[in-house]
């Protein structure tokens, strides 16, 4: 998974109850655009460390493209 400052972490609720979360990827502490990563969740307004699991997706904002 590889991602630039400004693309959205899509995280898919896989299970009962859960719900798709959607944030912007604010910071990078890899180079090479690798995980972990600084967001800011759209729902909750707030910001934390993501370690992207198996269920989540990058989309770049310009292209609505999905990446890794």
């Amino acid at each position: 998974m590889k991602a630039e400052v400004g693309d959205r972490l899509v995280l898919e609720g896989t299970r009962p109850g859960s719900h798709r979360r959607v944030g912007v990827i604010t910071g990078l502490h890899h180079d090479d655009g690798s995980p972990p990563y600084d967001v800011h969740w759209l729902d909750q307004d707030h910001d934390c460390l993501v370690f992207p699991g198996p269920d989540a997706h990058i989309e770049h904002p310009a292209t609505g493209r999905q990446r890794g």
